[in-house]
């Protein structure tokens, strides 16, 4: 009986092969296939709906319900039995579909003679396509080998999507696929704006044969496929170097437990007995377990569809030979387009790229940093850009908005030139005030210094006029990596640093890992609030050998010039001090070896947490500078996380109560005459920057790009008239001082 059901799928199979290879429009060959599954099934109905767009289902081909109504019944996600398989990735089956939660009748389509139901995704890997549907005059519900029948013929239906075979024309009503212009509403990562042509980070495996005509030969072909894949994961396992630790070690033999599945190589071979291709078995099993686990709540499952998918991938292209080279020439002005992509593949493609947008990322992630450090614009969080957007796609990135446009008509392309156009002018005036101090009419000049983590930054130290880099990001050189750096690797990289800067200062940050900056080679911390966990200083005073080997590196780089270490993510006074004592120990450690010692010593804090300013007198007297780091402040200030787009938009740096917090900072500062700065994304919005001169911040640091803008706005205003603005908004009960602020300039 088994062996009967098995020979009638690969027959049925084979049909939809014949029909896929066979010449014909997109809508001729859905109406056969509708056709020869209801035959095959033995059921009255069958028929297929495709997405419109995102949100919309359309009833597409039928076998069984009313013909008028194709291309005529519409449902949105969620919507009916057919809108609940497509959100969420799973089957229904049911004996009396009228009588089912949520289930919408469609009188258009005469359905109401054909109770039970049975709808099954049409997906690919993580990708929603449409809903397979059968249905008969009999109350039944369907066995568990129809459903798994149904699933595979689906999945082959998905494989023909990807292929082309369902695309519409001029002449019909079939959805047209990667045609029309797309709008999509993402994430600011660095602002910018780019025009050019999409360049996909991992092409996709492209599955050109879905149905196996010999089951042996393709179950032969997975599991030497599979057996390659082991040995290639068992040898990342061997060759992997540790760094002293174990953390590493067990996200690998994780890894490795993965790939070595049993239940995984036999729910593929099944899919292969029932007359699938060994690439299309694996498909199946990754769009199955992709929805199984996008739909779990556990935050460690859904992360283990990285897992998933890294070890799918690596198998398709061992059975199909595609690797990521495909022969295609990158355009002149690749945009690149990924889901995710770490720091270290960013830096492969350096400036040859004009902006990056991700399906994911953070804010505050490895790639926007390394996207700051090249000036190219980062839109995140940009869903189903992987999938709507193909290789030399135009494109325009609008990191200012957190906006893409793919394939965008003429009209929007020629407002975004203009755009583009507009501040390069502005960028060209900038220019001009290079050498220029930036004071303001009242005499009060404020320095502007720059923030940088990549020898790539270091040109724009004189090209942008800063004074001094304010923050360089030293954990960036340990992002980049698979393994912990060596002393000496680090002391030639901040000597580099140094030289660059001519003379300039330079704040070297010390380790900030952890939060959303997570080290390869180590074992991510379950947390369930990481930005407020283990780490930065925490971290460094927990494994101090790291701490202390960086420190080193620095005390070396600094042979005769002044050296400024600044301890990151302080919240009491404690962490201070422990810190800054182990830096004097390691000076006198390299003093008594007989080392060349820096000219100078300078040690500061980033002030990062409220706690931090209400600290005692001591800690101010304690440093010899401190630096406000903005973003983490603002997100503790208003307990709103800046990954998260639904809360952190809602507060303003503007508002009266944080700016009094930053006059409480002043003024402490001032008493203990320790120099204060900050350093933020908000330093480089000039209304921002302007208001934290008038609070008494003389010093601030950002972005190259920003240093013109913000020099521009201090040199034409008067920043003691500004001061008695700000006093008389707050005086006054304003919550925000956005408004008044503007006002006066626009005055001005």
């Amino acid at each position: 009986m088994q062996d009967r059901k098995n020979s009638d799928s690969r027959k049925l199979l084979r049909r939809l092969k014949a029909i896929l290879a066979a010449p014909g429009g997109g809508q001729d060959r859905l109406d056969q296939i509708t056709h020869h599954i209801a035959d095959s099934m033995g059921t009255q109905v069958c028929s297929i709906y495709l997405f419109r767009d995102a949100d919309t289902l359309e009833l597409c081909a039928t076998e069984g319900l009313r013909a008028e109504s194709v291309h005529q019944t519409r449902l949105r996600l969620g919507e009916g039995l057919v809108g609940r398989v497509a959100r969420t990735g799973r089957y229904v089956n049911s004996a009396n579909a009228p009588a089912e939660p949520g289930f919408r009748f469609m009188p258009e389509t005469g359905e109401e003679v054909f109770p039970s139901f049975l709808g099954v995704p049409i997906q690919r890997v993580g990708e929603r396509l449409g809903v397979l549907v059968v249905q008969s005059r009999d109350q039944r519900l369907y066995s568990d080998d129809e459903i798994w029948g149904l699933e595979v013929v689906a999945m082959v239906l998905a494989e023909m999507t990807e292929l082309g075979a369902f695309q519409g024309s001029s002449s019909d009503s079939m959805p047209q696929g990667h045609r029309f212009p797309l709008m999509i509403r993402g994430g600011t990562g660095q602002e910018g704006a780019a025009e050019g042509c999409v360049w996909l980070h991992e092409p996709r495996v492209v599955v050109s044969n879905p149905v196996g005509d010999d089951p042996e030969k393709e179950r032969a072909r997975l599991r030497d496929g599979v057996e390659r894949l082991r040995s290639t994961v068992d040898g990342m396992v061997a060759a992997a170097d540790m760094g002293g630790g174990g953390d590493h070690a067990a996200v690998l033999e994780a890894y490795r437990m993965f790939a070595h599945s049993r239940s995984w190589l036999k729910r593929m071979e099944e899919d292969i007995r029932l007359g699938l291709s060994a690439e299309a078995a694996v498909e199946k099993e990754q769009s199955a377990a992709r929805a199984r686990l996008e739909m779990s709540s556990d935050p460690y499952l859904r992360d283990r569809l990285h897992d998933l998918d890294d070890l799918s991938n690596r198998l398709l292209r061992i059975l199909t030979g595609q690797g990521n080279d495909t022969g295609a020439t990158m355009p002149e002005n690749p945009i690149l387009v990924a889901r995710n992509i770490g720091p270290a593949e960013l830096l492969e493609y350096g400036r040859r790229l004009k902006g990056v947008v991700l399906e994911e990322g953070s804010v505050g992630s490895h790639a926007a940093i390394v996207a700051r450090a090249l000036a190219i614009p980062l839109v995140i969080h940009a869903p189903r850009i992987t999938t709507e957007a193909l290789n030399g796609d135009p494109i325009l990135v609008d990191g200012d908005q957190g906006i893409v446009h793919l394939r965008p008509e003429e009209s929007v392309a020629t407002a975004f030139r203009d755009k583009i156009a507009m501040q390069a002018e502005a960028q060209n005036r900038y220019a001009s005030l290079r050498g220029l101090p930036a004071t303001g009419s009242c005499g009060t000049t404020i320095q502007l210094y720059m923030n940088a983590g990549l020898m790539a930054d270091l040109p724009s130290l004189e090209g942008s006029g800063a004074e001094g880099v304010g923050l360089f990001r030293t954990e960036l050189q340990f992002l980049i990596r698979n393994h912990v750096p060596r002393r000496g690797e680090l002391a030639d990289l901040y000597r580099h640093v140094l030289d660059r800067a001519m003379g300039k200062p330079v704040m070297f940050r010390t380790l900030d890992i952890g939060s959303d900056k997570v080290l390869p080679y180590m074992k991510p911390q379950d947390e369930p609030n990481p930005a407020m966990g283990w780490r930065a200083i925490r971290v460094g005073l927990d494994k101090r050998g790291v701490l202390r080997m960086q420190l080193q590196a620095l005390i070396r780089a600094s042979v005769g010039r002044p050296l400024h270490v600044m301890f990151p993510f302080i919240a009491d006074i404690g962490e201070y001090e422990a810190a800054h004592r182990i830096l004097m120990q390691e000076l006198s450690r390299e003093q008594r070896m007989g080392h060349p010692m820096p000219s100078d010593i300078r040690v500061g804090a980033m002030l990062e947490t409220p706690s931090l300013a209400f600290a005692p007198r001591k800690f101010f007297e304690m440093c010899d500078f401190i630096s406000i780091g903005g973003n983490d402040l603002k997100q503790f200030f208003f307990a709103a996380d800046r990954e998260n787009e639904r809360v952190r938009r809602r507060y303003d740096t503007m508002n009266s109560s944080f700016l009094s917090l930053l006059r409480q900072i002043v003024s402490r500062c001032d008493e203990a005459r320790v120099p204060l700065s900050f350093c933020g994304e908000d330093a480089g919005r000039p209304i921002e920057a302007l208001t934290f001169a008038a609070l008494g911040i003389r010093r601030l640091s950002m972005r190259p790009a920003s240093i013109g803008p913000v020099k521009h706005l201090i040199r034409r205003v008067s920043i003691t008239e500004l001061r008695g603005v700000i006093d008389e908004a707050q005086d006054f009960g304003l919550t925000n001082l956005r408004r008044p602020v503007t006002e006066w300039l626009a005055r001005q």
